[in-house]
């Protein structure tokens, strides 16, 4: 089921005088996981790009937890690249102290489906903050028990930033869940059969039937003399 309607822009954010900004238009869509109804809004028309789906590759990382029947209760969890915030999300209603995290445009549209989704009682087990691949990912703590991503495997540019905060953040040997969408044009089978391998211990965990969507549990391998981050560490 969709539901459609438009997001009253808040005095903080009045438009610049000579410019007309049009309304942000919000698709609703409602999820069930785990016994839990999630309500998922996605802001249309705010620039957001890919950030703006609810991609396949993501209702199949939840479906999987459900499968499993995975339990965060107390775990330190992170979700890269999280765009709606669907998956981290079900993470905090699954018991975990969840971060939250995507480019710092896409946090309005993250916040929005928290403040929906979250109990005022789990609140203070869920933050959402800015993190750029590559770059602001040693500001954040490497204890995390999960890293979770779905669908972040979208852009070749993109990979050597992401396999760096990867590997930065599951330094202690968090557990990382990766759902991905394999598709050629953007190299990602690459990605995750030879540059995943070299740094993660990598296991397909699951399969949607009929298409290229794919779930790795992976966990990190230990640091050799050749490994860039090995003075860091």
């Amino acid at each position: 089921m969709t539901s459609v309607r438009m997001l009253e822009r808040s005095e903080e954010d009045p438009p610049k005088k000579g410019i007309c900004v049009p309304d942000i238009i919000i698709h609703e869509n409602k999820y069930e996981f785990c016994r839990y109804s999630l309500k998922i809004a996605r802001f249309i028309n705010a620039n957001l790009g890919f950030s703006a789906y609810v991609w396949e590759a993501g209702v199949a990382l939840c479906r999987y937890f459900e499968k499993e029947k995975i339990n965060f209760t107390g775990k330190k969890v992170i979700e890269l690249g999280s765009g709606t915030g669907i998956v981290g999300i079900l993470a905090t209603l699954l018991g975990g102290y969840v971060t939250i995290t995507d480019k710092p445009n896409i946090l309005k549209q993250i916040e929005n489906n928290v403040s929906i989704n979250i109990p005022a009682a789990c609140r203070h087990r869920i933050k959402v903050h800015p993190l750029i691949w590559g770059e602001s990912h040693t500001h954040f703590p490497y204890a995390y028990d999960f890293i979770l991503g779905s669908d972040i495997v979208y852009s070749s540019v993109s990979y050597p930033a992401l396999v760096e905060t990867l590997r930065y953040l599951a330094r202690q040997g968090a557990t990382i869940y990766l759902s991905s969408e394999l598709r050629k044009s953007n190299g990602s089978p690459s990605f995750h059969d030879n540059l995943l391998p070299q740094y993660f211990s990598c296991q397909v965990v699951d399969r949607i039937e009929g298409k290229d969507i794919i779930v790795y549990k992976m966990s990190k391998i230990g640091i050799t003399s050749g490994d860039p981050l090995a003075s860091k560490e």
